[in-house]
């Protein structure tokens, strides 16, 4: 693995650790050049269906793109990176359950914000501003509202036995 400080060819496994759920693996590096530290993930790579943007472009899907949308969502609230890991792993999950080799973006966004309601409230309402395009106070009153009976729903499920 190169260095990602020097550029150096080579670095050695100082540590390696399976993660809790065991889809990937932690490795600690060493640079024999430089002596810097750094982590590697080893994941095992699955075949997504092409990503069919709102304007018709289509894309590989790309976890990074998902992560950073709920790093911004997630921004100064209490959501901890292994948090926004999980809901990454569960959009991956449903997209592996698809039998089409395309899906639509709106896919994604779904997915996402079906498991963000259930982690943080004031993420899930700044992801939706953005994914459904708010541009009324409107807009975000029917997205809490929308929150609010899902909740409810929710509750109604756990008491019934």
């Amino acid at each position: 693995m190169k260095c990602p400080f020097c550029d150096f060819q080579d670095s050695r496994v100082v540590d390696s650790r399976p993660s809790s759920d065991g889809r990937e693996i932690k490795r600690r590096r060493e640079c024999p050049s430089c002596n810097r530290r750094f982590t590697t993930y080893e994941r095992l790579e699955l075949s997504f269906p092409l990503i069919v943007k709102k304007n018709g472009e289509r894309q590989p899907y790309d976890r990074q793109r998902v992560l950073k949308g709920l790093q911004k969502a997630c921004e100064k609230r209490p959501v901890p990176a292994d948090d926004m890991e999980r809901i990454a792993d569960g959009v991956e999950g449903a997209l592996l359950e698809v039998t089409d080799n395309e899906v639509s973006s709106d896919f994604i966004g779904q997915a996402v914000m079906q498991r963000l309601s259930g982690v943080d409230h004031v993420a899930y309402v700044r992801f939706a501003s953005v994914y459904r395009e708010f541009e009324e106070l409107s807009d975000f009153a029917q997205a809490m509202e929308d929150l609010v009976k899902t909740r409810r729903r929710q509750r109604k499920k756990r008491k019934t036995p």
